[in-house]
């Protein structure tokens, strides 16, 4: 009865993942040489991008581990004047370049809970399933969840699905790096927090 019992707990009990962002520093991220005036860290949220001076090439941060098959959340907020930003998930750094190649999580108007393909088909690979996806975003603060599992990527912005896209080439990588990007473009922030991810 008493292990039949433990056997239940551990099956009810939530499995927490792991936290990306201490809510102080930029530990455990990685910001290529000469990025680092595009990228800091205020009030526990990192923010990317300038409001004082124009964006003059996609920036990254990068995770400092690799990742498969997982589930990631987190929060995103954009400012200023036509926004633009991502989420990198299965992704690498094109060597000697400031640009990342993979798969992205869109965010900024008319992007919101898209999934881009950055710097390989360089298009919209993944648009909204429904209607509601279309509506989904909102002022301040959106909640992102990303899953991957095998060649399946789904995308929820505040709770509500807006992508669900199946990977049909078999030579795209199912593994990478996370990244938070800050694009190219007039003065802008975007702004990262909460950053969780779960293995699968």
């Amino acid at each position: 009865m008493v292990k039949s019992f433990f056997i239940f707990l551990l099956a009810v009990i939530p499995t927490f993942g792991e936290v990306l962002f201490d809510g102080k520093t930029l530990k455990g991220w990685s910001v290529q040489k000469g990025e680092e005036k595009f990228w800091r860290v205020e009030e526990g949220v990192i923010i990317g991008g300038s409001l004082k001076e124009k964006v003059p090439h996609n920036t990254f941060i990068s995770s400092a581990k690799r990742y498969g098959d997982f589930e990631l959340t987190l929060q995103v907020k954009v400012v200023g004047k036509k926004p633009n930003a991502g989420i990198q998930i299965r992704s690498e750094r094109i060597k000697d370049h400031h640009e990342m190649i993979g798969y992205q999580a869109d965010v900024g108007p008319s992007w919101w809970g898209k999934l881009y393909d950055e710097s390989r088909r360089r298009k919209v690979i993944g648009n909204w399933v429904s209607e509601e996806a279309g509506k989904a975003s909102k002022e301040g603060w959106n909640d992102y969840k990303i899953r991957c599992e095998g060649k399946r990527v789904r995308i929820w912005l505040n709770g509500v699905l807006t992508c669900d896209y199946t990977e049909k080439d078999d030579d795209i990588p199912l593994t990478g790096y996370i990244a938070l990007q800050a694009h190219s473009g007039p003065p802008f922030e975007v702004s990262y927090r909460k950053i969780e991810i779960k293995e699968l």
